[in-house]
């Protein structure tokens, strides 16, 4: 799945017997630094986007709950389910509580707002195969190349290519687990760097996935299914191979997300004899 993993795990997992030269540990404590800085300015700029915390003179979520309960029109009973094929979700909205309507709404345009800083910011993930090719990391190379490989289809070839992909509210809430899961990595991983391990970045690195591998990987395939052509519309090899992988998408979460719940029994098991701001028995 896109969803990264096990990217910078220490170098004491590289079966060779070498100590990652002191430079490099504080190349790496640099590069996940910035990383979590840059990933905590996509994540603030999605949030301010969704909730017009930049436009105090926008409708905000409790002026629009203050209003009277204004009637959304429904399309007709064959409207496309989840709106695929309606810019505007009519569909979708009617289901929704009024006050969240701004908020999807705005959904629909996240793309136009951060697209360009995270596919930027994400381009910078290649960095990750070069350390695994390096034996800086404990990662196996293909498998970071394939995890990163995954990202740069979505934020260089579907999301910039296809109107439909940018604007689906599935592009928000990828972004929203993206960036949100990236913070927290990113941080426990420049900090166990420097020797120590807060279990609160250790618990919540383990946690989170609970909900944003689903709604992530969820959001990544269905960004790829609103591009498919509409029917009658011929297919070309890449249509046919975006559809290939919305099929495939849903195995891989499962397959990823059982990955995560054992490495979480095994490096959380009960909690115990973990303290906030312990370090770690090595790097």
């Amino acid at each position: 799945m896109a969803q990264i993993e096990e990217v910078h795990e220490p170098a004491k997992k590289v079966p060779r017997k070498k100590n990652v030269p002191t430079f490099v540990k504080y190349y790496l404590i640099l590069y996940n630094a910035l990383s979590a800085i840059a990933w905590s300015y996509v994540l603030i700029g999605t949030l301010v986007h969704l909730f017009a915390l930049d436009n105090w003179r926008s409708p905000s979520l409790l002026s629009t709950l203050s209003r009277k309960r204004s009637s959304i029109p429904y399309l007709s009973s064959a409207a496309p389910f989840l709106g695929f094929g309606s810019s505007r979700f009519t569909w979708i909205e009617s289901k929704l509580p009024v006050a969240l309507v701004p908020v999807f709404r705005r959904a629909t345009t996240t793309y136009a707002r951060v697209g360009y800083q995270t596919a930027i910011i994400q381009s910078f993930a290649i960095l990750e195969v070069v350390h695994a090719l390096l034996g800086w990391v404990g990662s196996d190379p293909m498998t970071t190349l394939m995890q990163v490989a995954s990202r740069y289809m979505l934020v260089w070839g579907i999301a910039p290519q296809y109107t439909a992909a940018q604007t689906t509210p599935f592009y928000a809430s990828m972004v929203l687990s993206w960036s949100i899961t990236e913070v927290i990595r990113y941080a426990h991983f420049a900090i166990t760097l420097l020797g120590y391990e807060p279990y609160v970045l250790l618990y919540l690195r383990y946690t989170t996935f609970y909900l944003l591998y689903p709604t992530g990987a969820s959001s990544e395939a269905f960004c790829m299914y609103a591009t498919l052509p509409s029917s009658g519309e011929p297919w070309s090899l890449y249509d046919i191979f975006r559809a290939v992988l919305f099929g495939i998408w849903w195995p891989g979460l499962y397959v990823m997300y059982m990955h995560m719940v054992k490495r979480r029994r095994k490096v959380l098991g009960g909690g115990k004899g973990r303290t906030l701001g312990a370090k770690p028995k090595s790097l």
